[in-house]
């Protein structure tokens, strides 16, 4: 098992002290108590069942479950759930399925009728375990031991790994990092989010002055921004979140010269005025679903916003920008001088992945992710 190992810094003795000994000397095990209960579904699960368990439990990812001996895990893993009395294994853990990947089944072969959705139900209705590894992330499935320190968890999560099982009471041995094996009676799921609004909380001077800094200076901002215009449509938007990775685009207004809407576009210099995510496709009941995807994905984030608390079950009422009419939702920005500070309560307030950074005049320049900045993070703590 060690061999799977990714290959970790060893943490700092005691004698090293201070804030940043205390940072690097707490564990996941101190998170847990602070993360929600496992959201899991079966493998058999549609896709429509799926979506269901998505939007009762507000998350953008969930592990599927099968039972043992007859599944080969994402990327090669064996993680198990056993009896708590037996050690029986009771459940394998074969894959996670997210948002994403749920968008890229949807969009498919680019075969899908763009005009009506007449074959979304038939789409929806496949079981779960057909669609694990469609995008990036599903191929692996990873677990973080819960003796794993904090700094070592940052490393992970600053690869590209979004989210990962962590045993409650591994029967494993006793060792720190991430794992592809692994066994244990229960699990809770550590996101980045977890932990960006662990660093929030601390308020010790050596997390003060790295969170003091800007944007710009702590190196944090993408200049590298891919966006959609007010004219694509939300089929379209969803075929180029699929081909780019992407869980969410910034809405850019249309440009005077021609453009292809139905395809990606720099986004830097253009005006933004909405933001499509994949969240944002769990809050539609598939039977408005259909025909909102020859809509303009700007009009349908104007009614997902005009109905916060309830899930979207209108059709469009007309084409295009301006949309129905409905207030456009506030959108998640600030600029290359917010503090670090601010950017982070931002994002853990609102609960987003990603800020788009403008300038004075509303144009993108960039974007700061959760994962750029769980790695800028990491770096400052451990060159301070």
């Amino acid at each position: 098992m060690r061999d799977r190992e990714f290959a970790l810094p060893t943490a700092p003795t005691p004698s090293q002290g201070g804030e940043k000994q205390r940072l690097r000397d707490k564990k996941i095990k101190d998170l847990l108590p602070n993360t929600r209960r496992l959201v899991e579904v079966p493998y058999t699960a549609s896709l429509s069942h799926t979506m269901n368990a998505l939007v009762a439990n507000h998350v953008v990812a969930v592990p599927v479950a099968a039972p043992p001996g007859q599944w080969i895990g994402a990327g090669g893993s064996m993680i198990m759930e056993s009896d708590k009395h037996t050690g029986a294994i009771r459940k394998h853990y074969i894959g996670m399925v997210t948002m994403l990947d749920i968008l890229a089944h949807i969009a498919g072969d680019d075969q899908m009728n763009d005009d009506d959705g007449t074959d979304l139900d038939q789409k929806m209705a496949v079981p779960v375990s057909n669609i694990i590894g469609h995008c990036l992330e599903g191929l692996s499935l990873w677990t973080l031991n819960p003796n794993t320190s904090i700094l070592d968890c940052m490393e992970v999560f600053s690869k590209g790994i979004h989210r990962a099982l962590v045993p409650v009471d591994s029967h494993m041995e006793n060792v720190s990092g991430v794992e592809l094996v692994e066994s244990a009676t229960s699990y809770r799921m550590m996101t980045q989010m977890d932990i960006l609004r662990f660093l929030k909380d601390q308020h010790g001077p050596e997390m003060a002055a790295i969170s003091s800094l800007s944007v710009r200076e702590s190196g944090a901002l993408n200049p590298n921004v891919f966006a959609i215009t007010d004219r694509t449509r939300v089929i379209e938007a969803i075929k180029c979140m699929k081909a780019a990775l992407l869980n969410a685009v910034p809405i850019v207004a249309s440009g005077v010269l021609e453009e292809d809407h139905s395809q990606l576009i720099d986004g830097n210099g253009r005006k933004l005025i909405g933001t499509f995510s994949a969240t944002d496709i769990r809050r539609c009941h598939l039977s408005a679903l259909r025909q909102w995807l020859s809509a303009s994905a700007l009009e349908f984030t104007e009614m997902v916003s005009a109905s916060p608390t309830k899930m979207v079950s209108a059709s469009p009422i007309h084409r295009g920008w301006p949309g129905s009419g409905d207030p456009q939702r506030e959108q998640v920005t600030c600029r290359e001088s917010t503090p670090l500070r601010e950017v982070m309560d931002k994002a853990v307030d609102k609960h987003v992945h990603r800020l788009w950074i403008v300038n004075s005049d509303g144009l993108l320049v960039g974007l700061v992710s959760l994962t750029d900045l769980v790695r800028m993070l990491r770096a400052s703590l451990l060159s301070s």
